[in-house]
């Protein structure tokens, strides 16, 4: 029987690096991006991969949570071998002091990294509950969750939310016959256009900025296809749950 995955941020870097990999052998996969890709629905087409791609902006989650709840909700779970989600969009401006942000942009960052993956979580929990194959959840964190930057509040604030939200659910899990496996990962410093956005940033307000550039300058940026094999082969781990807060170089 074909695995379901649904995966956020499928549209480019790691995200799309990630899609790609997933579509293979029958595979059921659902992206959720502000854009489709071409290149992915012919990917999955060759490899024989059951693709859906949603266009949907998650800096306004509750309708696509819900979206997400009836599209589960219509598939019977007999047909699947087990069921995924990855919560892997992300942005991180504003960088700079926070009394600098722009309010919209502070809304925006809040919602897209840390509304959406719980409202997501939430529906496909909810949506999955009755379901007896596996389940798991895959939240893309950051070390930035677990050590604070300077010139970085926001988004450091929302991958810690992510982090002490995925412990919480842990445990309300472990009331459940059936839990959820739910892992809050960070994947490692990867060459992506957050690596770009962090190196363009202003040194008088980022002050952070030359630590960024030095990460590429001595190459010492995993490729976005490297990224994506590690995360999948983390997320494929017999022991996947047994530690909520990981990174991706844990043995």
């Amino acid at each position: 029987m074909p695995h379901l995955t649904i995966l956020t941020g499928a549209s480019r870097g790691m995200g799309l690096a990630m899609a790609t990999r997933l579509c293979i052998n029958d595979a059921v996969v659902l992206c959720i991006s502000r854009q489709a890709s071409a290149g992915l629905a012919a990917t999955a087409q060759a490899q024989g991969a059951h693709l859906t791609q949603w266009q949907a902006d998650l800096a306004e989650p509750v309708p696509v949570a819900e979206r997400l709840r009836q599209w589960l909700g219509a598939h019977d779970a007999a047909t699947f071998a087990g069921a995924t989600l990855i919560n892997n969009a992300a942005v991180v401006d504003p960088i700079g002091p926070l009394p600098w942000a722009d309010p919209q942009a502070m809304t925006r960052l809040l919602r897209l990294d840390l509304e959406a993956p719980m409202q997501l979580c939430a529906a496909f929990m909810s949506a999955t509950r009755n379901w007896p194959m596996p389940r798991r959840i895959l939240n893309i964190s950051s070390g930035l969750g677990r050590r604070a930057m300077a010139g970085s509040a926001l988004y450091c604030a929302a991958k810690a939310g992510m982090d002490h939200f995925s412990r919480c659910v842990a445990l309300d899990e472990e009331r459940q016959p059936n839990p959820v496996r739910i892992v809050s990962l960070a994947p490692g410093v990867i060459d992506t256009d957050m690596q770009s956005a962090l190196r363009a940033g202003d040194p008088v307000v980022f002050p952070e900025r030359e630590s960024f550039v030095r990460l590429k300058q001595s190459n010492a940026l995993a490729s976005q296809t490297q990224a994506a094999a590690q995360v999948l082969a983390f997320l494929a781990r017999a022991d996947f749950g047994s530690n909520v807060i990981a990174d991706v170089r844990d043995a």
